[in-house]
């Protein structure tokens, strides 16, 4: 057995407990969290640990529509995006969600354009400075994405059908930003990417599969 054939067992049982929605006041919940937006229509804001180069002009840029909406789950405990990550990925790489990149090396296999069911790798920043990881679901065009992730808005939650804009010049997933869901409109912050990872190459999907 090769190392890039290393997965963890995927247990059913435990997915689903810790999936299992806990009866709460959503509105109550939503109304409090902390949301990524300037207001409406705000411009793109680096972070201050970000290189200042362009980004794409996506100011104005609307979510496509894939038929499916943005939500939040609420599992019983508090969540981590990386437990969820391994979770849903079965990939066996630990440690803080910036490390993913680094110690997935030689074990898993690693690339730069997103691919579905790969970890998308945030490589750390001012608001997120352990990184973060979140699951590709759906390729809806080149430079968007929709992932599910846990603790994006560090309530320990799911957050389902979340779409990720590329906003970078060269449309190469080094610089993103993430649709926030209290607010309805994408986050002001850029955040750079590490990049993708997998337990096998994948088949690179087209654009709105």
């Amino acid at each position: 057995m090769t190392f890039g054939a290393i997965r963890l067992p995927l247990s059913a049982f435990a997915l689903s407990l810790l999936l299992f929605i806990a009866p709460r006041a959503h509105a109550q919940e939503l109304a409090g969290l902390p949301a990524d937006t300037g207001g409406a229509a705000a411009a793109p804001e680096q972070d201050a640990d970000l290189d200042q180069a362009a980004t794409a002009d996506t100011s104005d840029a609307a979510p496509a529509d894939t038929g499916v909406a943005p939500s939040v789950e609420w599992p019983l405990k508090h969540l981590y995006c990386v437990e969820y990550a391994r979770l849903r990925s079965g990939l066996a790489v630990f440690g803080d969600a910036r490390e993913w990149w680094s110690r997935a090396k030689n074990l898993y296999d690693e690339f730069a354009q997103p691919a579905v069911d790969a970890v998308m790798v945030f490589s750390g920043s001012k608001r997120i400075r352990k990184g973060h990881v979140a699951v590709v679901t759906k390729i809806v065009n080149p430079r968007e994405v929709i992932v599910d992730h846990a603790n994006w808005q560090n309530r320990g939650e799911i957050d389902h059908n979340t779409p990720v804009l590329d906003v970078s010049v060269k449309n190469d997933w080094s610089k993103v930003r993430v649709w926030d869901i209290n607010s309805a409109q994408w986050g002001v912050r850029v955040y750079k990417l590490s990049g993708f990872i997998a337990g096998h190459a994948p088949a690179l999907a087209a654009a709105g599969s």
